[in-house]
């Protein structure tokens, strides 16, 4: 059995929807920033296998994926950042107190 286009974007929709279920149910601002990575992994599956199946030749699906981890790699910093700081001033990293931050 070859693996098709369609295998890799049903795994890729499958990774999306866990991320898109992780955002929406946490309530800890870690598990929220693993499930944005991996939404964003997602993202990058869909460019690398729409660059093999329709234009092998090209890079340009590799490119957007190296800038999508960039991009994920800067989420991460400020994520962590905000994070600390919450559990500094707080304690916890539950993002329904994150509003008490404005201090």
């Amino acid at each position: 059995m070859e693996i098709t286009l369609y295998h890799w974007l049903t795994l890729s929709s499958f990774l999306f929807a866990i991320g898109i279920y992780g955002v929406l149910t946490r309530s800890n601002g870690l598990m929220t920033l693993m499930s944005l990575e991996l939404m964003l992994n997602a993202a990058a599956l869909n460019f690398v296998a729409f660059n093999r199946y329709l234009a092998p030749s090209a890079i340009s699906g590799q490119l957007f994926t190296v800038f999508v981890i960039a991009v994920a790699a800067a989420e991460a910093a400020v994520g962590f950042a905000i994070m600390i700081r919450l559990y500094r001033s707080q304690g916890n990293i539950e993002l329904g107190q994150a509003t008490l931050m404005k201090n």
